[in-house]
């Protein structure tokens, strides 16, 4: 089966609730109504029934509807998020104004109660939008220092990674880490990987093999990789590394000679924002890849974001993704 097929097949193992909460978005609903069909997950959408479905061209009606002017929990909820954000002098009514008015913050505030499991969006929405609440409500998981992203990178006809399966990190967040927080996204992304894929094998990239060149970047992710090893040192793990010696078998042998990881990689760690989301967009238009995400991870509860340029079958893959992450949690 491909990438996504295994990941569906293991969504419909333990269904979980994913929120939706652009209920007005077509894209949106069309997707919600093929999850149902497969029964990938249960899905919530946030409004009034009668007004999402008349905007629907598809059956809804395996949905769950939270409509914010009559949802009895509302209050349990607005108080919820006002003990959440008492330190910014949040106020239970003001609490109350923005779940009424902003589906972003009820959609993360439904996965903090335990309503939902997790939550995609992003559709109609930018990453600041959709990530804002939940950096806020939802936080980081305990003993991770921040949240960053991932994309699942599935290339063709390739024989490097596991069959072409990769994770590139971190493509969508985190402008430039430095080596403390590099060596926390090596290991979220190795998280990631095992909990999606299997078992991680970590490279560290630079424009240099363990030594070929000398700067300072250079030195950033030698120390962020001798943190990630101090980290987690049953990790298969090692930088610093040129791409085409992370991933090509015969080049690794070559320029790190009885390195494991070298040519072995299928977690690929960025060094800045910039290489990341450069380096994911050419795999993606050049070699024809499917890239799923940005996925995110470090974060309490799993929050997904969308490209707004998003297919209804992306928004499928990234719910069954969600789900699969949120069974991962427990």
């Amino acid at each position: 089966m491909s990438f996504i097929e295994n990941i569906k097949t293991q969504a419909k193992s333990n269904l979980k609730t994913i929120v939706l909460p652009e209920s007005f978005e077509p894209r949106t609903l069309q997707a919600a109504a093929q999850i149902a069909q497969e029964g990938l997950a249960k899905i919530i959408l946030i409004g009034n029934r009668e007004k999402i479905q008349s905007v629907a061209n598809c059956d809804l009606l395996d949905a769950t509807f939270i409509d914010p002017a009559t949802y009895e929990g509302m209050n349990a909820l607005a108080t919820q998020l006002a003990d959440l954000r008492k330190a910014k002098g949040m106020t239970v009514e003001q609490a109350a104004e923005i779940l009424t008015t902003k589906p972003l913050y009820l959609g993360v505030m439904l996965v903090k109660a335990g309503i939902a499991d997790g939550m995609v969006a992003g559709a109609e929405s930018s990453t600041g939008d959709v990530m804002l609440p939940g950096l806020q409500i939802l936080k980081t998981i305990p003993g991770v220092p921040l949240v960053s992203t991932f994309f699942v990178m599935v290339v063709p006809n390739c024989e490097y990674g596991n069959n072409g399966i990769f994770v590139f990190s971190d493509c969508g967040l985190v402008q430039n880490p430095d080596a403390a927080q590099l060596a926390a996204i090596g290991k979220s992304a190795a998280d990631s990987y095992r909990a999606l894929i299997g078992e991680p094998v970590v490279a560290m990239l630079s424009h240099s093999t363990k030594g070929s060149a000398k700067h300072a970047d250079v030195d950033k992710v030698v120390e962020a990789t001798r943190l990630l090893k101090e980290m987690a040192p049953d990790l298969k793990a090692d930088g610093e590394f040129q791409l085409d010696a992370a991933i090509v078998p015969s080049i690794g042998a070559s320029k790190a000679p009885g390195n494991e990881v070298a040519g072995n990689a299928n977690v690929l760690v960025f060094p800045d924002l910039d290489s990341a989301n450069i380096g994911y967009k050419l795999v993606e238009r050049l070699a024809k890849a499917h890239a799923y995400g940005p996925i995110t991870q470090g974060i309490g509860a799993p929050l997904n974001d969308l490209s707004r340029g998003c297919s209804v079958e992306d928004i499928v893959g990234v719910v069954a993704i969600t789900a699969v992450q949120a069974q991962a949690r427990g």
